[in-house]
């Protein structure tokens, strides 16, 4: 684990690594826990975290998203901080909801097309559970389990399998005569010896019950005892992604009839899941299904969750003293410049009896003790309550709780300079199509013409793709544009013109470089 706590209260989270990630004797579950109390026990005010944690070979923070409905650093209060591409709060909650909830029929269903791979697995995978797996919610929840349950012993997932709260809705009489149609054609197999598949078996007795029948008894028929005194048992067919049955003699199985000796391994599931990820929620996945719309739908809705990367918990305090007045400062600096960043406010305690004066030095103190610009700090005044004497008591203008602005300035002569070189002294103009108006860490690229950046992707250069050696932004392209209109055909200006339409041909639509869909146009 690797987190830094600075001064003020403000801390990041950096890296946790349990047993995946290398560590020999605490998951990150256990790791978690312990910064959870260390952060508390030194009163942190927020911590941020940048969540890229893979699991299973998929980005753990949509896949967490889909089963939990929020990240996985959600289990301990963290919650949205601030999303790439200008992405907000709530239209991440609403991609979290869209995408649990989405139908799993609308992939399923190909027509008359011959079944895919993913339709095999999710059939495959809803044998097993008691339930539909209507939505991937449900589905992507079972996997997990099941690689979960795989981890300890194989017995406790056939439980979990088999173990059912729904009621049946058919009659013990419906349910034993087509188990036993199923039974007859198992003998029916090369005299039971033959594996059948679960299809095949549904596919012979498809005239004969309902499809909802069919699943129920299937699932079921594991353990079953025919007429000849042979028992039905399954396994999973690692070829054809489905279970298959067979019948035995009693003397021959070694256990109790289950799935377990033939349930799947944990790798298994594990390429399973990122499999379906990989095809359902990858962007970059050229396949599709049977309704586009729903494919570009739950690309969008996966790209928003892949875009919210940043979370945040807030440690608010909870002590309270009710002989104690607290209030929270906002220091402005007289004598500093407008594009210098805001400290957050700080909480200063008092008691009961305190003046103006006891604010001005405690708010003094507060800021000297947290930042090293401040060694110098003289708190003035007290900002929007008029002009107020130093001897009167605060209770009496705030109450026992509240917020304050107040205004000094710092007599150091080259304090706040040398702040102002240690953040930088260049100036970034941020403004995307997306919305954003400042850097979120995604890859961005300058306008060669007016120096405004913005995204590469919302640019239409893909992440994969280099950066060209020269860009101009559609505004630009625009204005050249509309300059174009007003030219002439004679004088120096067309001439001009003809040779910036040539330099931009040759740099923005060269073969080699990659292609961008704002280019300037020239009629």
């Amino acid at each position: 684990m690797h987190g830094v706590v600075h001064s003020n209260g403000y801390g990041h989270l950096l890296v946790v690594n349990g047993r995946e990630g290398g560590s020999e004797f605490l998951s990150g579950s256990q790791i978690m826990n312990f910064w959870d109390r260390l952060c508390s026990v030194l009163s942190v005010r927020k911590v941020t975290v940048m969540d890229v944690s893979k699991k299973y070979g998929v980005e753990y923070r949509l896949l967490h998203a889909i089963t939990r409905g929020h990240s996985w650093y959600g289990n301990w209060g963290y919650e949205f901080g601030s999303g790439s591409y200008a992405l907000t709060g709530d239209a991440y909650k609403r991609a979290v909801n869209d995408l649990s909830n989405m139908p799993s029929s609308a992939i399923l269903f190909q027509g008359n097309k011959s079944r895919t791979r993913l339709q095999n697995i999710i059939s495959f995978y809803q044998s097993f559970s008691c339930l539909e797996l209507s939505t991937l919610n449900e589905l992507f929840s079972f996997l997990t389990r099941l690689i979960s349950e795989s981890q300890n012993l194989m017995p406790k997932a056939s439980k979990m399998l088999k173990s059912s709260n729904i009621l049946c809705a058919w009659t013990r009489n419906d349910v034993e005569r087509l188990q036993q149609c199923m039974i007859k054609v198992l003998m029916a197999a090369a005299a039971g010896s033959n594996w059948v598949t679960r299809r095949a078996l549904k596919g012979a007795l498809c005239k004969s019950a309902s499809p909802e029948l069919l699943d129920y008894c299937l699932k079921h028929l594991s353990g079953k005892l025919a007429v000849n005194g042979k028992i039905v048992v399954a396994r999973c067919s690692r070829n054809s992604s489905d279970i298959e049955f067979r019948l035995r003699p009693p003397c021959s199985l070694h256990y109790e009839t289950s799935l377990d000796s033939n349930f799947p391994s944990e790798e298994h599931i594990k390429g399973d899941l990122k499999f379906m990820i990989d095809y359902l929620l990858d962007p970059e996945t050229k396949l599709t299904y049977k309704h586009h719309a729903t494919r570009e739908c739950m690309n969008d809705l996966a790209t928003k969750l892949l875009d919210s990367k940043q979370f945040v918990k807030d440690y608010k305090p909870n002590v309270y003293n009710p002989f104690a007045i607290y209030i929270w400062c906002h220091l402005e600096l007289s004598n500093a410049n407008k594009e210098d960043p805001v400290p957050p406010p700080e909480l200063i305690v008092l008691p009961l009896n305190a003046t103006i004066a006891d604010l001005k030095i405690e708010a003094t103190k507060a800021f000297e003790d947290v930042y090293a610009m401040f060694k110098r700090l003289e708190v003035e005044k007290i900002l929007d309550f008029g002009s107020v004497e130093d001897n009167m008591t605060l209770k009496l203008l705030i109450g026992t709780s509240g917020s304050v602005r107040v205004q000094g300035r710092c007599v150091l002569k080259h304090g706040l300079n040398r702040f102002r070189m240690e953040r930088g002294t260049e100036n970034w103009t941020v403004d995307c199509s997306c919305g954003a108006k400042d850097d979120d860490g995604e890859r961005m690229l300058a306008c060669d013409k007016c120096g405004v950046w913005q995204h590469s992707r919302c640019a239409g250069i893909d992440n994969a793709d280099a950066i060209p050696s020269m860009f101009i932004c559609m505004r630009c392209t625009d204005g050249l544009h509309k300059k174009s209109l007003s030219i002439t055909s004679s004088g120096i200006e067309a001439r001009k013109f003809a040779q910036l339409d040539t330099y931009c041909r040759r740099n923005l639509l060269s073969s080699d470089g990659p292609k961008i869909t704002n280019t300037l146009t020239v009629r």
